[in-house]
């Protein structure tokens, strides 16, 4: 007897449908399973079939094939034991099992040896790829059930044990559609323990960061120990825009894919990563023999923070270009290739010299030179070119830090500051008319810093007195084109942030400023 379920699989970013088909013939009893399955799906024969009997189902003594369709993709992971097991049951003659029945719902889930239905990763993925497909039924685990409800459309019907959903496909058993609260997407944003108000000094750092954070920007903050380059990036999510509906959407999904999707099935903060520096090329950008997302992906739609960076290996350093370029990660391998999404702010922080004291009016530093340029030799022009503002962090004064004055602006007017000119970049380049339309991009739009060479031209306007300082510029410290162009884009952002049409000589002059790797003057 043969029967045939429906499910869904994850290859990558992207979710694909799975026809799962149970034959029952003579033979020694046995569970054979075709179709490219992984060492997880291969064990699933060791949990199904305990699974059916500790349920008190029907289990077929008799020679079990089970085929996974398409079978030119490999399957992963543990999702197909719900489907696999109702498929089994089926093969019993249940009257009420019957193909038309089976053929209504998509069904997937882990299965315990006591017939629980246990949570699996990669459920929002599938929710919007059943969106786009018509898929209107899925039966999945309890756990998984507010993830999937995010996507409207869907009616999902989240079971707590594999007898639960065989009687609910046999009508005995009535489950209510998930459905979430009302306004539920956007509560419980985090509030965050630190405050730009508490800082003190550093008054240039932190309005680097606040251009850095408005246009999008990458940053690195170069300084001696002690100076504070890591308390400032670690309070950047508090100045960060709000999640839109669709930028949750697109985070959760990367972290439904990794298996760190948050009880509640959303992401509703800004993602701060901050992997060590002995991370792996793979852990940072993502691969292995059946792609996952790296550190870059996770922190899509955030910050990638990078603490001591000339500690990170050069190669692993090196594969950052592409993301910091395009948004995107393209991982190929034999059996396929996948792209994730990777758009982020990166803050980096390092030091000026092994000791990193270099520079430091304070101390001397004792490092040799050949030791200071094997140092520096970690990070390659290509890759500093592509950080946008390279900010000098000094000591902060006794004076600063003694005095009992207000620090400064708390993180909330920062903030609103940083919303309003994201929002002004929204509209400048989301008009249906112009050429970015359709790319929606960090922030609800495209930013400043993702601009392309055709939109600088058109979006970044010079005064003739500031393209005279740009051009003196360029000459005296031998700048790349991209530097050139990173500059106009910078400007571009303080102006924003001046609320001018047009980039001043002023604002060409503070972008200039943030390029102090390219000055030398922290040497």
């Amino acid at each position: 007897m043969i029967s045939a379920v429906n499910s869904l699989g994850i290859f990558g970013c992207n979710a694909y449908l799975v026809r799962i088909e149970v034959d029952v013939s003579g033979g020694l009893p046995g569970i054979s399973i075709v179709g490219l399955p992984d060492q997880a799906i291969r064990e699933s024969r060791d949990r199904i079939k305990p699974a059916i009997k500790n349920s008190g189902l029907p289990f077929p003594y008799r020679r079990i094939t089970v085929n996974l369709a398409p079978a030119e993709i490999r399957k992963e992971g543990p999702s197909f034991d719900l489907a696999v097991a109702v498929a089994l049951v089926a093969t019993s003659g249940i009257p009420s099992l019957t193909a038309e029945t089976l053929a209504g719902c998509y069904i997937l889930g882990e299965l315990s040896l006591q017939g629980e239905v246990r949570r699996v990763r990669g459920v929002l993925p599938m929710a919007v790829f059943a969106r786009e497909n018509r898929i209107k039924k899925i039966i999945l685990p309890r756990e998984n059930a507010p993830e999937a409800a995010i996507i409207e459309g869907l009616e999902v019907y989240p079971v707590s044990t594999l007898s639960e959903a065989v009687s609910f496909l046999q009508g005995e058993l009535e489950i209510a559609p998930f459905r979430l609260k009302p306004g539920a997407l956007f509560e419980a944003r985090a509030e965050y323990p630190s405050d730009f108000s508490e800082v003190r000094g550093q008054e240039f750092a932190k309005r680097a960061l606040e251009v850095a954070v408005a246009g999008g920007h990458n940053i690195v903050f170069v300084g001696p120990p002690g100076a504070g380059k890591t308390m400032l990036a670690k309070r950047v999510p508090s100045i960060l825009p709000f999640l839109t509906l669709d930028e949750m959407i697109e985070t959760s999904k990367v972290y439904s894919l990794a298996g760190l999707l948050p009880e509640e099935g959303l992401i509703r903060n800004r993602p701060f990563r901050s992997p060590h520096h002995t991370v792996s090329d793979i852990a940072l950008i993502g691969g292995g023999s059946i792609p996952k997302p790296g550190e870059v992906s996770l922190a899509h739609n955030g910050v990638l923070f990078l603490d001591e960076l000339p500690e990170f290996d050069r190669s692993v350093l090196e594969v950052l270009r592409q993301p910091l370029e395009e948004g995107l990660v393209h991982i190929s391998r034999a059996k396929g290739s996948v792209s994730f999404p990777a758009s982020f702010i990166l803050i980096a922080a390092m030091n000026p010299c092994p000791c990193g004291n270099l520079g430091n009016p304070r101390k001397s530093c004792r490092c040799p030179a050949s030791q200071i340029a094997k140092y520096r030799s970690k990070l390659s022009g290509p890759l500093l070119d592509r950080i946008d503002l390279h900010v000098e962090v000094p000591p902060v004064p006794f004076s600063d830090l003694s005095d009992n004055r207000p620090a400064g602006e708390s993180s909330q007017i920062i903030r609103n500051r940083i919303q309003s000119v994201r929002q002004v970049q929204a509209e400048r380049y989301c008009d249906s008319t112009s050429p970015l339309a359709g790319e929606a991009r960090w922030g609800g739009g495209r930013t400043n810093a993702s601009l392309t060479g055709r939109q600088i031209k058109e979006h970044c306007l010079l005064t003739p007195e500031a393209d005279n300082l740009l051009k003196a510029a360029m000459e005296r410290f031998s700048l790349s084109a991209r530097s050139y162009d990173k500059l106009k884009k910078v400007g571009r952002t303080i102006a924003d942030l001046d609320k001018s049409e047009k980039i001043e000589v002023e604002h060409i002059s503070e972008a200039i400023q943030y390029r102090a790797l390219d000055r030398k003057v922290w040497v």
